[in-house]
Formats: structure tokens, sequence, C-alpha cells
């Protein structure tokens, strides 16, 4: 055993309500250096001839799609390339994917790329067999039609895109991001290939990194967690903690890339099932006004959320502290809390993210505007504690 798996292996198991029947979603899971290839031989048995490769222009330049191109080509399949796609993508995109999908006749969607890469790869698989636009389906479980094979190769460590039933699009119109949930949007295959990762710029490493631990930590005290959730849970937390500045200082180094790429996959798998809460509820719409990276958003908000939460039962964060090694985990469940809220500030600090959302362009005068949306995210419904308009608002005030 790891010293992660000795600090996890210790934190102690309570439980927090009555054992209920769960259910847990995951994809088919293929993990390793130079599993890239796997992509191709997913897609054949999922019946590919014409598969549709969604990306971005950046992971062209990587090298990333040809590779995996010829991988396809070797197989006996004829890949289409969309790769019209921006970060945080936006509802325009996602028609104009399903545009080129249907006028080439593909059959089976490759995501390959971060999380928007792989939310408008899911946006276009909705609109293939459910018709009409994209923004039709926001909310849980509006989804009815079964969707074409989706296989995932994400480029990042943190998202958890390539595991979970979200799918998140930016709404132009209104400015903002916006939730699409069900198990529909589960991928069928994902392939991590922590190759993949080394070609990150330096900022992404950050945001997707932040994002993962923000994952972790709302999935861990979600009021939808649950005993198979809780485990992966942790283990995201610590190690991204233990990691993420690691392997930002040593970008190349495949062992430090691994972990997180495990980070990823272990808090995809807990919040596609266990959800989230405030801190990406409130992310959705500065990303969405802004259009600025959602992880680095996290890593400013996750903090003060922290804190809130705290503020009626600070006790899941003993765990959490557990998971990050912090001594404070033997202190009242308080200072537990305070030192885990403490410790993400530091390693947002440590790996460049902002101090406030006012270095991002927030003005002050859209804080109730954002927090009356945030209430209305999916995110939210599973934040352990309720909030107003107000209270939303004077936490959006202190990430400022």
């Amino acid at each position: 055993m790891t010293h992660l798996d000795n600090r996890i292996a210790s934190v102690p198991l309570i439980a927090r309500e009555v054992p209920r029947t769960v259910k847990f979603h995951a994809p088919e899971i293929v993990f390793g250096v130079d599993a890239l290839g796997e992509a191709a031989h997913a897609a054949a048995r999922l019946g590919a001839v014409r598969p549709m490769l969604v990306t971005d222009l950046g992971l062209i330049e990587a090298g990333w799609v040809t590779e995996l191109t010829e991988y396809l080509r070797s197989a006996g399949l004829r890949p289409e390339v969309f790769s019209a796609v921006t970060p945080n993508p936006k509802d325009h995109e996602v028609a104009a994917g399903f545009e080129r999908y249907a006028a080439a006749g593909c059959d089976v969607i490759i995501g390959i790329g971060g999380g928007s890469v792989m939310d408008a790869a899911k946006g276009v698989a909705i609109l293939a067999t459910n018709g009409g636009h994209i923004l039709d389906y926001v909310g849980v479980d509006r989804v009815s039609r079964p969707v074409p094979p989706m296989v995932m190769v994400p480029t990042t460590s943190g998202t958890g895109a390539d595991v979970s039933q979200f799918c998140i699009v930016t709404d132009t119109a209104r400015a903002t991001k916006v939730t699409i949930l069900g198990r529909t949007l589960v991928p069928d295959v994902t392939v991590i290939d922590p190759r993949l990762l080394t070609t990150m710029p330096e900022w992404l490493g950050a945001a997707s990194g932040l994002d993962a631990l923000t994952h972790g930590v709302e999935a861990y005290v979600s009021l939808a967690h649950n005993p198979l959730t809780d485990h992966h849970a942790l283990r995201a937390v610590g190690m991204v903690t233990d990691a993420l500045a690691e392997s930002m200082a040593h970008p190349k180094r495949i062992s430090d890339r691994l972990v997180m790429a495990q980070a990823s996959l272990e808090a995809g798998m807990a919040f596609t099932n266990a959800i989230l809460g405030a801190a990406h509820a409130m992310s959705h719409q500065v990303g969405g006004l802004l259009d600025k990276p959602h992880g680095v958003i996290n890593g400013i908000l996750l903090p003060h959320v922290i804190r809130f939460n705290a503020e009626t039962d600070p006790r899941p964060y003993v765990a959490i502290a557990a998971g990050m090694g912090l001594p404070e985990q033997f202190a009242p469940p308080a200072e537990a809390a305070a030192a885990v809220a403490d410790r993400v500030q530091a390693l947002a600090r440590e790996v460049g993210t902002p101090r406030g959302l006012a270095d991002l362009g927030v003005p002050q005068e859209v804080l109730p505007r954002l927090a009356a949306q945030s209430l209305r995210d999916s995110c939210m419904t599973t934040n352990p504690r309720p909030a107003t308009v107000d209270e939303m608002t004077v936490l959006f005030r202190a990430a400022m």
C-alpha cells in the first residue's frame, strides 16, 4: 500500500445516514501508458464504420488526433474530424458538430480532448438521436432516446467528463453555462493514456487539477454521496493534494501524470454518482459570463464554499482533512474544516490561480444575478447547506 492508501484506510467511516439502495454509473475503463490505440478497437466493437472525432485545434497541433486517426484507419474505419470546439463549448458549436455528423453519415462518436471537447461530443450525441436544439435538454433526464455509442479520450487531468453523466454547454444568448444531466450521457468507453497529459499548457494543468479536487470535495459532502462514492472522492482529494504541484513542475514525467490521470478518474466516478455542490453551481455562472477556465474558477470559489457549508456541519471535512494528510484531522471538526479550506486555497495559489474573481474581471454589479442563477443550477440541489440569493451573493463577494 502507498502512503495515500494507508491514509485513506485510516479514515474513520462514519455512517452519515441510514443505508439505502444506490446505483453507480461508470463506463468501461481502459487505463495505461500507450493505451490510445485501444480507442480504435473500442469504436470497432461498438459498430463504428464512420466514427466522428470531436476535438480542438490544440489537440491537432499536439499530434494526438493524427495518431488516433491512424489507429482508426488501421482498424478499417473511416474517421471524420470535427475540431471547431472552443473552451466552454457553445450551443452553436454543438449544432455545427451535429450538422457535420449527419452530413458525413457518422455512427460512433469519439471525443479526444479536455472537458469542453467531451461535453461538445455528448451534445452532438444528444442531437443525433433526439433532434431539436441542445438547450431543449437542460435539466435532469430530459434526453429520452438512447444516444450513439461514445468513446472518450481525455487529454487533461480533472474534468471527469469521460466517465460522467453531465454535459455542460454555454447558452450564448444568456451568457451562462447550463447543465444537462442523465445516465444516458455516461460514455460507453473511456481510454485514459497519461502520455496525452504531457502536452497540456501549464494553466490547463492547474485548472483541470483544481477541478478534480473540487469534484472530490463536493462529491464527498454531497447530499447524494454514498459508500460507493466516498472512497473514490477521498482518493481523488489525496492524490491531487499530493501530485498536482509536482505534475506541473515536471510536466513530461509520466509517473506524476499517471497519478493525476487516476485522480481525475477517481473524482469523475465520485461526482457523476454523488453529484456536486455550490462551488460548481457558482462556477458555471462565472464561466458562462466571462468564458474563463472552469477549474480556475473552482479553485477560487471552493475554499469559500467549504467555509460556508462547514458553518452548519463541519464533520464530513474531518475525513477530507485526513485524506489530505492534515494534522487538523485530530482537531475538532470546525478546525478540520477550516484547515481543509486553507489547504485548498494554498494549493490554488501555489499553482498560479488568481486570488479572487475580481482578477478574472467579474464586476461587483453582476453578483446578485450570478447568485440567483446559481440557485437554479442542478448542482445546487445536492449542496449540503441550502442557501438564499442573499447568502449566495455574500459568498460571491467573499470570493472577489
